[in-house]
């Protein structure tokens, strides 16, 4: 097979080596229920807890407020649909540039007119304003904000501390979208003021199909699925008992070596966006992107100019071996293109495409990208 090279590890990370074989052993062993009260499901209840309790050491919260979901998506819908229906909300925030997982369901709540929805302003670089968000906050109470912690397209990160605390002063409800930045960067909660977060094992070497709910112990809601009494009665549906134990393996694993696999992570950052610069021509990058402290480390969005072969051209860098995205995964293969590109240069013709990094990439896998890179435009 010819050379092939992964760069699209904001979309999915290859699991981990270590995470597949525990997975495999595990399910020789533990396959009984863990809603059961014989030995064998207490078994499989003890490690569903055990995962429970190392993700909340992780985050510095109590075990009470983690919550077992399929994956980031159903996390962000549980916590936007729940509240505003347990809570009557009549007015939610957030930004053009939030994940669909948020945008659809609020939009649709918008639709019903269930709630206002109002859409914060954001900087060239897509870092919201401050001053609109107290705003917006001001004139209309016990509002609900959803403001994602780290962009998946462009990479921009937003000050969720700062956010947390302008909500907290006007008594408002703040989720935030941290599936890109879970295991990623390290988190205190309680040093935050968030009342809800979502992650997904599979953005940082764990399976797909699970993740979970961060539901601050300060706010309650009813559950969004109805059945069984799992996850305390908040989430119904038998456990992904192997699924949860790697999301947990793959979190510690993670934090273990999260300034060592930071720093090798922002090294290759650094040289492809040199490599870019220097062997191709008129390269530039959204956001703040190539600013490797104060944007998403495993994220470069670039664009390229104005070409007869834009819309072939991810599918010829596929042909070419090279794996990669335009903008979001969830726009890939469609004709709608990126929202998020949209919002922040709506009349560019620029071909947009977003490579991302993991622990796996390689200098080699660069080179052999930006080459195939230059073959296209050349």
């Amino acid at each position: 097979m010819s050379k092939r090279v992964f760069l699209d590890n904001a979309a999915t990370t290859p699991m981990a080596p270590e995470i597949i074989e525990m997975m495999s052993e595990m399910m020789k062993t533990h396959y009984a229920n863990p809603s059961s009260t014989h030995s064998y499901g207490r078994e499989s209840k003890i490690i569903v807890e055990a995962a429970r309790k190392k993700i909340a050491e992780l985050l510095n919260t109590s075990p009470g407020s983690i919550f077992f979901t399929s994956g980031g998506t159903e996390a962000d819908n549980m916590a936007i649909k729940c509240v505003i229906e347990d809570h009557k909300i009549a007015h939610a925030i957030t930004s053009k540039l939030s994940h669909h997982a948020v945008l659809y369901p609020l939009e649709d709540l918008a639709a019903e007119g269930k709630i206002k929805l109002s859409y914060i302003d954001i900087d060239e670089n897509g870092v919201v304003s401050f001053s609109h968000l107290k705003d917006l906050l001001a004139n209309n109470p016990r509002t609900f904000v959803s403001i994602m912690h780290a962009n998946n397209e462009i990479g921009t990160i937003q000050d969720i501390k700062a956010i947390g605390n302008i909500c907290k002063e006007y008594n408002a409800i703040f989720h935030s979208d941290t599936v890109q930045t879970i295991a990623h960067f390290p988190f205190n909660m309680q040093e935050l003021n968030v009342d809800f977060m979502a992650a997904s094992a599979h953005k940082f070497h764990g399976p797909k199909g699970v993740g979970f709910v961060y539901i601050s112990e300060n706010i309650q809601i009813k559950p969004m699925l109805r059945g069984g009494g799992q996850e305390r009665n908040m989430r119904a549906g038998t456990e992904n008992i192997y699924g949860i134990a790697a999301l947990a393996m793959a979190m510690e694993m993670a934090y273990a070596n999260l300034e060592e696999e930071v720093g090798y992570i922002k090294g290759i950052k650094k040289y492809m966006i040199e490599k870019l610069q220097t062997e191709l021509d008129d390269v530039q990058f959204y956001g703040n992107c190539t600013d490797l402290d104060n944007s998403l480390y495993t994220v470069l969005s670039c664009h390229f100019p104005e070409t007869d072969i834009a819309e072939m051209l991810l599918f010829n860098l596929d042909i070419l071996g090279v794996a990669c995205s335009g903008g979001s995964a969830c726009a890939s293969g469609g004709s709608k293109g990126s929202h998020v590109l949209s919002a922040l240069t709506p009349e560019s013709k620029r071909p947009g495409i977003r490579f991302s990094f993991s622990k796996y990439t390689t200098k080699s896998d660069i080179d052999f990208a930006v080459e195939k890179l230059k073959e296209l435009f050349n």
